[in-house]
């Protein structure tokens, strides 16, 4: 087994575009944590059934200060004489024909799995020092846990090898701490990472347009719904590495669940398609969209009603997004509108602004949530729902800086078995989704390819459903 094979290629990859990126990363996380060592694992390998494991995805707090794809690796920051951190990646070495690895472990060898990069290859890629995992036991056992912080619950074997520090004279909770920092320095996205966003929402679009293609398909079809997941899961990993998340294809009455991820319902002639769906593209940033489609090309008279109070939400929400406004006022401003027609259309008794009143105990407030019953925004990057670490004081408190890119998605849902609302309404559900960078002059739809008004929604499916 061990002869006759052509000599290994030990050419080295060239660097990766994102490598001076993650240094200044790497460099702005240290400069958080003077003294400190900081050790951030990538998650290892997980099994699904038995013997085979799921697709594996780094951590993304690890992939965006490294740049590295591979399983089991662990970055480690440890504070140097100038003051600053130095950065060794441990990462597992090559299973190639020079060790057994290749011909008998069916998990990592490359005759089973085929070539990964290994110590030499990672560092030549991703411009940092790299070292063999089984260093890496070593390391981690001369650590001090006092001065040590550790990104926790990702890999087992690192939180058993770094004893969490406990100071009975101390409120602070290291590893948390280290946890929220990297949440929060996520926040802003640098040029990489909206350009890597633009990709993905570039993807989507065109995996929206395709699902439009397979309509007349679906709607043949007993769990039709799954055939449009399956469309556009294709151009998720023909441009991507997947979807960024479980695509929600909710035909009919199934767009007033939130989050209908089975997608096992038909298509049918006359009812509405609520998509929500975005490709993960290779550098693992992820787009976020929702379009309501009318499934036959034209929406209804009461549908286009919906419709309309939707995207006038949307769009107030849109235009709130501004340097220096909070994180919610896109929020208050698109429930403004959806209170405002819920008021007119008789659903709330104690009128819109007892609604939206801020003491929850007022007569009336707060039920144009029950048709609602989300928020408008959260953050996008590398995770769908990004930065979920992070401290409400930088986050849901905080106020929007340019370099951030949140979602914008109000919905109305109005369930097939709500008796407070009139019959011809029950099971529609509405929701409208853009991706929107906050720029220094106040926003840019990086979504915008993708129509949202009724006229264009109708245009753009005539041009691409079957004849």
């Amino acid at each position: 087994m061990a002869t006759g094979w052509a000599p290994i290629d030990n050419a080295l990859p060239s660097r990766d575009d994102c490598a001076p990126y993650t240094a200044k990363r790497r460099a702005l996380l240290g400069s958080r944590f003077p003294g400190d060592a900081l050790v951030v694992p990538s998650g290892g390998l997980r099994v699904r059934a038995n013997d085979t494991d799921y697709p594996f995805r780094p951590g993304s707090d690890f992939f965006w200060l490294t740049g590295c794809h591979e399983p089991d690796a662990v970055l480690v920051l440890l504070p140097n004489a100038a003051g600053e951190h130095t950065a060794t990646l441990y990462v597992p070495d090559r299973s190639d024909r020079s060790s057994s690895a290749f011909y008998t472990d069916r998990r990592y060898g490359e005759l089973w799995v085929g070539p990964r990069p290994g110590v030499r290859e990672t560092q030549s890629a991703l411009e940092i020092e790299c070292r063999p995992l089984t260093d890496l036991p070593n390391r981690l056992a001369r650590l001090a846990p006092g001065n040590t912080r550790v990104l926790r619950e990702i890999d087992p074997q690192v939180d058993r090898s770094v004893l969490r520090w406990s100071d009975p004279g101390s409120t602070e909770d290291r590893d948390r701490r280290l946890a929220q920092v990297l949440s929060e320095l996520r926040l802003l996205k640098d040029d990489f990472e909206i350009a890597r966003l633009e990709e993905a929402v570039g993807a989507t679009t065109r995996g929206f347009t395709e699902c439009v293609g397979e309509i007349g398909h679906a709607m043949e079809l007993p769990n039709g719904e799954r055939w449009l997941e399956g469309t556009f899961w294709r151009r998720a990993r023909v441009e991507g590495n997947d979807v960024g998340y479980g695509s929600i294809v909710a035909c009919g009455h199934h767009a007033t669940t939130l989050h209908w991820v089975r997608d096992d319902g038909p298509v049918r002639a006359g009812e509405l398609a609520l998509l929500d769906m975005g490709v993960e593209g290779p550098s693992l940033y992820t787009a976020d969209v929702t379009r309501t489609l009318p499934i036959t090309g034209r929406f209804t008279e009461l549908q286009r009603k919906v419709y309309d109070v939707v995207l006038r939400a949307q769009q107030a929400g849109i235009e709130a997004v501004r340097p220096g406004a909070s994180f919610m006022d896109p929020h208050r401003a698109a429930m403004r509108v959806i209170a405002a027609a819920l008021d007119d259309w008789g659903l709330l008794p104690q009128g819109a602004e007892a609604s939206l009143a801020t003491d929850p105990q007022a007569p009336g407030a707060g039920l144009h949530r029950r048709y609602t019953l989300h928020s408008t925004s959260h953050m996008l990057g590398l995770d769908v729902h990004d930065c979920a670490q992070a401290r409400d004081e930088t986050y849901r408190d905080a106020a929007l800086e340019p370099g951030m890119v949140l979602t914008v998605e109000p919905g109305l849902y109005f369930q097939g078995d709500d008796l407070t609302v009139p019959p011809e309404l029950r099971g529609i559900g509405v929701r409208i989704e853009d991706d929107i960078l906050v720029t220094r002059e106040g926003w840019r739809n990086l979504s915008a390819a993708l129509p949202r008004t009724p006229e264009d929604v109708e245009n753009w499916m005539g041009r691409h459903l079957p004849n």
